[in-house]
């Protein structure tokens, strides 16, 4: 028979077992727990970037003095278009030596066709002399293209300073610093000198084509008879010089092209200073902006182009953060600023070495910090402001 007080450590002894299995379950949840967040923060990231848009300098292809700066600071400019000029009065020199040398090796030519016209007439048979007459319709055909030539390149640099003016009118109009009629001149003499322009190239192909035809007669002479060695001679030195001078006004015409300084890409005029340290911001030649007047050499920085959108992120990884990144990590990031954005996107490369952060993104101002570098790309979509500070974390 049982008894009352057995009956109740009966009754009792499950809720016993229960409060000792509890402790015990507890604490199992609570090592999961931890080995859960360990494992989690071992397969994840936070850190901060900065966006970046591309910036591009704008260099003197030559040595010269700059003649016109078209922009201004913080001016929104497209690829291809002006943003500043050389001066071109060394250039418009040297193309007006090379007519002068035309007009002189043009007048070289007289005495030496009177001297064959009286020889042809003293006798209709030689043939050397004939042969020298072919050759200097040739050589004088050659001189006319070249004096035109001249002439064109001439042209389309004052061409080209009229263009300008007339962009630089348009621009005022605008802003209501001119009269109509400003703008109503420049275009005058612009599309004047453009006429000019046309018809001088319509003479230059005349020219070429009487060079043809001079060439083709005197090919056709010899041809038909044996050419005398002694008959080019005369004409030797004349030709050469032709030779050196085209050359040269096919160089001068190649520098006339690169007097006109055009943009490389769409962006703002920037002139970014930043501090020494500040790795991820300071690019060499940011800051530069010439004044016109300005001596520059090739190759030396006029001015700075940057893009208005962001194109990529730098961020840093810290060294207990190494080895859990990689190119092609998926990550998310984070836009704080208004309007806040979250978006994803990847990591597009890893740095091989650590580097120094930028100053801004260190804990302390008074300690700098390391980090292997990381470029991810910005998504389409996102919209960032260049320098501005971005959350990444990894998916």
């Amino acid at each position: 028979m049982i008894t009352k007080d057995k009956r109740l450590f009966y009754i009792s002894r499950p809720g016993l077992v229960r409060q000792q299995i509890l402790p015990l379950l507890v604490w199992m949840a609570a090592v999961a727990g931890v080995a859960m967040l360990f494992y989690h923060g071992s397969q994840r990231f936070e850190v901060v970037g900065i966006a970046q848009s591309q910036v591009a300098q704008v260099c003197s292809p030559v040595d010269g003095r700059l003649k016109t700066v078209y922009v201004q600071l913080f001016d929104n400019v497209t690829k291809g278009q002006p943003v500043a000029s050389l001066d071109d009065e060394l250039l418009t020199a040297k193309i007006a030596t090379v007519s002068a040398t035309a007009a002189q090796l043009r007048s070289q030519l007289v005495p030496a066709q009177e001297q064959l016209l009286a020889n042809i007439a003293a006798t209709e048979l030689n043939r050397a002399e004939e042969q020298r007459r072919f050759a200097v319709d040739v050589e004088k055909a050659r001189l006319d293209i070249l004096g035109i030539k001249a002439q064109i390149a001439a042209d389309r640099i004052t061409l080209e300073n009229y263009a300008a003016e007339v962009k630089i009118s348009t621009d005022l109009l605008a802003k209501n610093v001119i009269a109509p009629y400003e703008l109503d001149k420049a275009k005058a003499l612009y599309e004047a000198l453009a006429k000019k322009v046309e018809q001088t190239e319509i003479q230059l192909a005349q020219a070429q084509e009487q060079l043809k035809v001079a060439q083709l007669r005197q090919d056709a002479f010899i041809a038909q008879k044996f050419q005398t060695p002694s008959v080019d001679a005369a004409l030797d030195a004349i030709r050469k010089e032709v030779a050196v001078q085209e050359k040269l006004l096919d160089e001068l015409e190649i520098q006339r092209r690169t007097l006109v300084i055009t943009a490389p890409i769409d962006g703002i005029v920037v002139q970014i200073l930043a501090r020494a340290n500040d790795a991820a911001m300071h690019r060499a030649g940011e800051g530069t902006l010439h004044k016109p007047g300005e001596v520059v050499m090739a190759g030396q920085p006029i001015l700075v182009i940057a893009q208005d959108k962001p194109k990529e992120i730098i961020a840093y990884a810290k060294e207990g953060q190494l080895g859990q990144i990689a190119a092609g990590t998926k990550v998310v990031l984070v836009k704080n600023t208004a309007p806040a954005q979250i978006a994803q996107s990847e990591v597009a490369s890893v740095g091989p070495v650590m580097e120094q952060m930028p100053a801004r993104l260190w804990l302390n101002p008074n300690a700098p910090q390391w980090g292997q570098p990381l470029l991810i790309k910005v998504p389409d979509g996102m919209k960032l402001t260049p320098g501005e500070i971005v959350g990444i974390r990894r998916l």
